[in-house]
């Protein structure tokens, strides 16, 4: 059985690994807390290392060639660095790949150094839905139009327990993730014009957003957002044939031109039912070097540039 390390310990974690299992690998957990560890255990039927990863790797000079990075936001990019100094190979790391822009570079750079690839976890480039949209993308003839709109539930996030730091960046940590998926099935960005406006008492660097641009492949796009209105997640693709609306994103629903109606698509969903959606596709990918449509460390890099114009910052060089 093939062996891999998964740091972390948490929630997230907890779905790796039943997702590792179900693959067959042979998981190595490490965490840092004996609360989680157990919690852990519990849930995944996996023992835990506890005392954090840096107390594992000196005491093991032998590692695998793959690892899952699922800790905390704030450690994301610190751990994937130490894994990197220690010659893993091959680095699943969670969304956004780093605490920042500066540390993304960092990790880019390191990975490039020691020859090794890393990947960002972006789970929803692999629900069924998406899967399903790029399928009817690709038989349309590509994509001419699209738009998006990030809406975060402020009145949620403001009373969640998360460590220092999280909720200021909570659009580089959680937002990103429709970005990232809006960019995968509509193009990169070649131009884009940006407005930011407001602020919240945890998120002071914007709350209102709206911009719009044209991709590399000449799809026009425009996206919002306002986090002290009602609003959610959501992406739609415009093509000569279709209308793709992904909101939910891990529904489809789809107009056909001519007509005015809106309907379901029927979804071969099941994976997605079973594990967190999206996940077991994205590790099994991974896994198997399957990594056409997993985002590396060098287009996160890239990505980023854009996401923090549209999240109201100058860029920080990567």
């Amino acid at each position: 059985m093939n062996k891999i390390l998964l740091v972390g310990a948490g929630p997230m974690a907890i779905d790796y690994a039943k997702i590792l299992t179900a693959l067959n690998m042979n998981v190595i957990a490490v965490g840092r807390g004996k609360t989680s560890a157990e919690s852990f255990k519990v849930a995944s039927g996996i023992p835990v290392y506890t005392g954090g990863i840096e107390s594992w790797l000196m005491q093991n000079k032998e590692v695998p060639d793959k690892a899952v990075v699922a800790v905390c936001e704030m450690a994301l990019g610190k751990v994937a660095l130490l894994l990197l100094e220690h010659g893993i190979k091959s680095l699943l790391v969670e969304k956004p790949g780093a605490a920042n822009a500066a540390e993304a570079g960092q990790v880019l750079r390191q990975a490039i150094e020691k020859d090794s690839r890393v990947y960002v976890a972006y789970n929803r480039r692999f629900y069924s839905s998406v899967r399903k949209a790029r399928e009817i993308i690709d038989s349309d003839g590509g994509v001419t139009s699209f738009n998006f709109e990030f809406t975060e539930w402020s009145h949620v996030i403001k009373d969640l327990p998360k460590e220092e730091g999280v909720k200021e960046q909570w659009f580089l940590h959680n937002s990103t993730h429709v970005m990232d998926l809006a960019f995968y099935l509509g193009g990169r960005p070649r131009e884009i014009s940006c407005y930011t406006a407001g602020g919240l008492n945890w998120h002071p660097s914007g709350s209102i957003y709206s911009g719009a641009g044209i991709t590399e492949k000449g799809a026009l796009f425009s996206y919002q957002a306002n986090w002290e209105s009602p609003g959610r997640w959501g992406v739609e693709v415009l093509t000569k044939k279709h209308r793709l609306i992904l909101r939910p994103l891990e529904r489809l629903h789809i107009q056909n031109i001519g007509s005015v109606a809106v309907e379901e698509v029927s979804l071969a969903d099941d994976l997605d039912k079973k594990f967190k959606p999206g996940l077991y596709l994205q590790v099994q990918a991974f896994i198997e070097g399957k990594t056409t449509n997993l985002p590396d460390i060098q287009e996160q890099s890239i990505n980023l540039h854009y996401y923090q114009m549209i999240g109201g910052k100058k860029p920080e060089a990567c």
